[in-house]
C-alpha cells in the first residue's frame, strides 16, 4: 500500500484503476481496513471494471496505518473526516463519489456536511439514524477491547467485536481509543442542508445501523436502498448492494 502524513499521522492508501477514471473514495468500517472491507468483498474489482479510479485508506488506527492510543484523536469529524479530505488533497482530486460502510459511513456523513463541495455523491452502507442518534454499547465495546485476555470479556457484543479486531490483525488498544473518541454525531440539521446524490443502503436485519426511512427522510432527494436479508455484518459485499451503487453512480459517469 502507498502511504501519506495526515497532520502528522502515517495513514496507508490503495488507488487502483485508471487515473482518468471518475474517482471513488471508500472508507472502512470499524475494526476492518480497506483491504478486508473493499478488497476482500470484490468492490475494488467492480468498481475498476467499471471505469472508475478507486482510492481507499485504512482509517487511522486501523490496518497499516498508523494507530494512537490517545482517544482524543480520533474525534469523527475534527479527525477522520479531515484524513479523508486531506488524502484527496495528496491525490490531487477536488471531487469525487465517496462510499462509507458503518463508521466509514458516518466519518462520510461528516465529511459531506462539512466540506459539501468534495464530493459528488455520497453513499452511505450500513449506517443510517445510528450517526445522527449514537449507538449503544459502545464502552462494552471499548472494555473488551482494552482486556488483557479474551476470558475478561464476558459481553458477547464485546467478544463479537474483540474477536473481529484479531482476525483483521488490529491493534486492539488503538481500537479501544477510536471506539472512545469517534462518537460524535452528525446533526440532522446538517444533514438536511445537503443538496448531492445520496444513496442509503441498510440490511433488513442490520440492528446496528439504526432507522433506514428516517435517515433517507432527513436528506432532501436521498433514496433508501434495504438489502434484502442481511444482517450489519453480510450486506457489505452484498449483490444488491452492488447492483444498486453501479446504477447510482451510472447517473455521475
Amino acid at each position: 500500500m502507498l502511504s501519506f502524513l495526515s497532520d502528522g499521522v502515517r495513514l496507508a492508501y490503495l488507488d487502483e484503476g485508471p487515473r482518468d477514471g471518475a474517482p471513488i473514495v471508500l472508507v472502512h468500517g470499524f475494526g476492518s481496513n480497506a483491504r478486508v472491507n473493499w478488497v476482500g468483498t470484490g468492490w475494488v474489482d467492480l468498481l475498476v471494471k467499471d471505469g472508475r479510479r478507486v482510492i481507499a485508506l485504512d482509517n487511522r488506527g486501523h490496518g497499516a496505518s498508523d494507530a494512537p492510543h490517545d482517544p482524543a484523536v480520533y474525534h469523527t469529524g475534527d479527525f477522520m473526516a479531515e484524513d479523508v479530505r486531506r488524502l484527496m488533497d495528496h491525490l490531487g482530486v477536488e471531487r469525487a463519489d465517496l462510499m462509507g460502510f458503518s463508521k466509514g459511513a458516518w466519518i462520510i456523513g461528516h465529511l459531506a456536511t462539512r466540506h459539501p463541495e468534495r464530493l459528488r455523491s455520497a453513499i452511505f452502507g450500513g449506517l443510517a439514524m445510528g450517526m445522527v442518534e449514537g449507538l449503544k454499547g459502545q464502552e462494552t465495546i471499548a472494555a473488551a477491547l482494552e482486556a488483557e485476555t479474551d476470558a475478561e470479556v464476558k459481553s458477547p457484543k464485546g467478544r463479537a467485536y474483540r474477536d473481529f479486531g484479531k482476525r483483521t490483525g488490529s491493534d486492539l488498544k488503538a481500537l479501544a481509543a477510536c471506539m472512545r473518541g469517534s462518537r460524535q454525531p452528525v446533526a440532522a440539521e446538517d444533514l438536511a442542508k445537503l443538496r448531492l446524490p445520496v444513496l442509503v443502503a441498510v440490511g433488513t436485519r442490520d440492528d446496528v445501523a439504526g432507522s433506514l426511512d428516517d435517515f433517507v427522510a432527513l436528506i432532501p432527494g436521498a433514496r433508501g436502498l434495504a438489502i434484502p436479508d442481511k444482517d450489519h455484518m453480510s450486506s457489505v459485499g452484498d449483490k444488491h448492494f452492488k447492483a444498486a451503487v453501479l446504477e447510482f453512480l451510472a447517473a455521475r459517469p
